[in-house]
């Protein structure tokens, strides 16, 4: 009898080794990336800076300056400026433009070279011709409309960026005057190649009345320029998309059904194993658990940056996972642990979002796919280094995998 007994267990041991080893399992890694033309990733602090300069012309517009021929009021400008883009549609810069200032004054003190204007409105009201330079700092916001209505192009042509800021307005020459300013303007960039782009930048200035020495009444006076000129871009220079990086586990699924079969066929014949037992003499066997060593193989599930919210895609992969897991062992515990990428967030943003993203792996196969809550260890792990390939966007993740426990 004894012999007997140790050929049917042999057999069944022998019979689920045979199956299991004929389950081939394939890791595939899919990456979707996001087709929506106005979503990108945002980029690190000091990528997206750019370095521009130019030059051009001015004319100001002032008390008695329309008095002047209008050629006469022209003259040079340059511009100068460092900013950054936060995303394709909003950026920051500083800078400074200015030069000299061509206008007419009353006061002869403060003429150039007491040289009077050609053109007089009336014989007894003599205007004088007055130059003066200045310098101007500024801080402009820009709003990149090409990019917030028709979505971010690396290589398009042309760029329409309007900016609206503030600055300080100074002149040193008699009388002097320092003033604040507001701006606003329309900066246009057109493509040369990645690094370059030829600019032209028209800007108009509004400072208090006083600023060219003569209170008139106006409202405010100030200049109006434009510069041609060229835009250093710095690297990082575009905008990636966003992505989701999606790890499966493939089965040989005629394998895997005859496998189950055959469990379900071991676990129908437990009851006459256990009476060839009860007639043994010297053994005394009470309960055989066929699917001891039966578990699902881990499975991992990514993130795009700062999200928790599984994907349909990885919700038919944790389908699958969820039947496994019901189908085989039930006293087997699954451990579903959450992660975040360490090189992105905070410390504390990264805590809450690992443990925010295992939750959701935990809910998805306890809510929709009925696992039973007990099988499940949520735990997270915080920020880590990268896990998989030196890519950051696999340690946005949760893996789940299984632990024996001793019952």
């Amino acid at each position: 009898m004894n012999k007997k007994l140790l050929c049917v267990l042999a057999g069944v041991g022998f019979s689920l080794a045979t199956y299991a080893q004929s389950i081939q399992v394939k890791r595939d890694t899919v990456v979707t990336e996001d087709t929506d033309k106005y979503r990108v990733v945002t980029n690190r602090f000091w990528d997206n800076w750019f370095l521009g300069a130019g030059a051009g012309a001015q004319i100001f517009f002032g008390d008695h300056a329309k008095q002047m021929k209008f050629g006469d009021r022209i003259t040079p400008n340059y511009e100068l400026y460092l900013g950054k883009w936060f995303s394709p549609g909003i950026g920051v810069r500083a800078g400074a433009n200015g030069f000299k200032i061509n206008t007419a004054t009353q006061d002869v003190a403060l003429s150039k070279n007491g040289k009077k204007v050609d053109k007089q409105p009336w014989d007894d009201y003599k205007l004088y011709e007055r130059e003066f330079d200045y310098y101007h700092v500024h801080a402009d916001v820009l709003f990149n409309l090409t990019n917030i209505f028709g979505g971010f192009r690396e290589k398009r042509f042309y760029n329409i960026s309007p900016y609206l800021g503030v600055g300080y307005m100074v002149t040193n020459d008699k009388p002097k005057q320092k003033e604040v300013s507001l701006n606003a303007g329309i900066f246009n960039s057109f493509r040369l190649g990645s690094a370059f782009d030829l600019t032209l930048d028209v800007r108009g200035a509004l400072v208090n009345d006083r600023f060219d020495g003569v209170l008139g009444g106006r409202f405010g006076e100030g200049p109006l320029s434009a510069s041609l000129g060229l835009v250093y871009k710095f690297k990082k220079r575009n905008w990636d998309k966003q992505s989701t990086t999606t790890i499966t586990n493939s089965y040989d699924e005629a394998a895997l059904a005859a496998l189950i079969s055959r469990v379900k066929q071991l676990s129908n014949d437990n009851d006459e194993l256990r009476k060839l037992l009860a007639n043994a003499k010297d053994t005394t066997i009470t309960n055989i658990n066929v699917m001891k060593n039966m578990l699902a193989a881990p499975i991992l599930v990514t993130f795009p940056i700062n999200k928790s919210v599984v994907s349909n895609e990885a919700r038919v992969n944790l389908g699958f996972f969820a039947k496994l897991i019901k189908e085989t062992n039930p006293d087997m515990v699954y451990t579903v642990t959450g992660y975040a990428d360490k090189g992105t967030g905070t410390p504390q943003i990264n805590e809450r979002l690992s443990k925010e993203r295992a939750e959701s792996i935990f809910k998805v196969l306890v809510n929709e796919f009925g696992v039973n809550p007990a099988q499940l260890k949520v735990q997270n792990k915080g920020g880590v280094d990268n896990m998989f390939y030196n890519d950051p966007r696999l340690s946005r993740a949760v893996i789940t995998y299984a632990e024996i426990l001793d019952k």
